[in-house]
């Protein structure tokens, strides 16, 4: 899928030839007069920015298409320069479906010139870009002792070490099943990350995540990386947890930057309180990223399962074999089945503040949202829970829930997170979480939040020249420097995606 085709004038954008709407990429006053080729098209109402108007007639059952795509089809007759929203038009999505293989992709790899960073090699191969200390909890009972050894240790931490940081989260106990499993398997993932140098697991003695059954999931791992303690069989917890810590602290400030080429780079896609901009500037922006760091030899994976749906063909033709395609299928498909077994539709989605800011079906959002993937080929899918193995494009189920969603990206080895946003939000996961302004407005309005502004796309800056600009900002990131809302503030958080009983 093609990213800007053509800014046609400063007030609006036709994204692709084929589209039959305009997207208002300012207010728009009702009595406007747009030219669009030869033609004059009044403006029938305000068009509020990122808001969609007819630049066609329209007939009542007809698609309308944006993206080159149908996002929905008209609920009644449409005249140019009418808006275009959720009053007027109907999703084409339904449940599940029978997808056949068109592959339809190009590689273009190379491997010249690449940049590095300065990262921290782990012993067992793996790279992290921060050297932090994590606490991570098997079961929420013990959330604020994890809470408290972070806030007694913090003024402890050698100049060596970036941070040390808890992540508490509710599970761990009363779960059945795959639910279980994947709770331990996410838990499993953040243990072994490595952008912590020392992890300290502390349990409770009870719960159903026990300590073994943990270690299994767990697997061989670095005994100097990662300290085992069981609350309920020591005296002082906060004693112990704090001596544990002193041992995992030595071990951490051993760890020294080094230049690493960006080629070992794994980076996670994801948006969220997106507005009708960011599939006109802050998704392609990344998208064109992604596509350079893969040239380069590195790694991209695009999560939000719920909004691939109406983009999903796209995807699975850009799937490098019918192995991978196959696994495409079956992740659409399957989760489009977990929202009818909970008797929900597919396409519930977008959220309130997706629809204020212009974006009117679940294919619209969609449509854009996908963009963040670029235009390479798909290499591998993954389950949730599952760490990527394979270099280049990567898709992994999991739902759009922006804490779980960047979670899960964090869980398969991500290093950064890409976070593009039109409306904005605070919010940081496990790693760095990056935020990208789909408009000029929010990028100054929020500076303390955003930490990279693509509203100037629209601005007729030049989107090659940006992501090369973006290129930069990443290995700066990558090599130590922080991010606004999520390190500079320190809003870190997790959550796991539930699906099963509570006992």
């Amino acid at each position: 899928m093609d990213r800007i085709i053509n800014i046609m004038n400063n007030k609006y954008i036709i994204i692709n030839a084929l589209d039959n709407v305009a997207v208002a990429l300012e207010n728009i006053s009702a009595g406007t007069i747009i030219k669009i080729s030869s033609c004059n098209i009044e403006i029938k109402k305000d068009i509020p920015r990122g808001h969609k108007f007819a630049v066609f007639k329209i007939s009542k059952n007809d698609n309308v298409v944006k993206y080159g795509y149908p996002i929905g089809y008209a609920l009644t007759n449409i005249l140019p320069g009418e808006h275009i929203h959720i009053h007027n038009i109907k999703t084409l999505l339904k449940g599940t479906k029978d997808y056949s293989y068109s592959p339809d992709f190009e590689f273009s790899r190379t491997l010249k010139d690449v940049p590095s960073f300065d990262g921290f090699m782990r012993p067992n191969g793996d790279v992290g870009i921060r050297n932090e200390l994590w606490i991570i909890p098997t079961v929420g009972c013990v959330n604020k002792i994890a809470e408290m050894l972070e806030r007694k240790y913090s003024n402890k931490l050698p100049k060596e070490i970036d941070g040390i940081y808890a992540f508490q989260h509710p599970y761990g106990c009363s779960q059945l099943g795959d639910d279980h499993f994947k709770t331990q398997k996410i838990l499993a993932d953040l243990v072994k990350h490595p952008n912590a140098a020392g992890v300290l697991v502390v349990g409770l003695g009870c719960e159903n995540n026990t300590m073994d059954s943990f270690k299994e999931i767990i697997g061989d791992v670095d005994p100097d990386k990662i300290k085992y303690m069981i609350v309920q069989n020591v005296e002082d917890e906060l004693e112990v947890g704090v001596n544990l810590l002193d041992e995992l602290s030595k071990y951490a400030a051993s760890f020294k930057r080094e230049p690493i080429p960006v080629s070992k780079l794994k980076i996670g896609l994801k948006c969220g309180a997106s507005d009708g901009l960011s599939g006109i500037t802050a998704n392609p922006l990344v998208g064109a990223f992604s596509d350079i760091l893969i040239a380069l030899g590195g790694t991209t994976v695009l999560t939000e399962v719920p909004e691939m749906f109406g983009a999903e063909e796209i995807l699975m033709n850009r799937c490098q074999n019918k192995e991978v395609f196959n696994k495409c299928v079956k992740m659409i498909n399957s989760f489009k089945e977990y929202f009818i077994r909970y008797n929900q539709v597919v396409y519930e989605n977008p959220s309130p503040g997706n629809k204020d800011g212009g974006i009117t079906t679940l294919e619209d959002k969609s449509l854009g949202c996908t963009q963040k993937g670029g235009n390479s080929p798909v290499m591998d899918v993954l389950e949730y829970g599952d760490v990527l193995k394979i270099p280049g494009l990567n898709l992994l189920s999991g739902p759009g829930n922006d804490i779980v969603a960047v979670t899960a990206l964090a869980a398969a080895g991500t290093h950064i997170v890409l976070f593009t946003t039109g409306r904005g939000t605070p919010f940081g996961g496990p790693v760095p979480t990056l935020k990208i302004s789909s408009n000029n407005e929010l990028a100054n309005h929020k500076k303390h939040w955003i930490d990279f502004n693509a509203g100037s796309l629209v601005d007729n800056a030049n989107i090659d020249e940006m992501s090369d600009k973006f290129l930069k900002y990443i290995i700066d990131v990558a090599s130590g420097k922080i991010t606004a809302s999520n390190e500079k503030m320190g809003y870190r958080e997790i959550a796991i995606f539930k699906d099963g009983v509570t006992l």
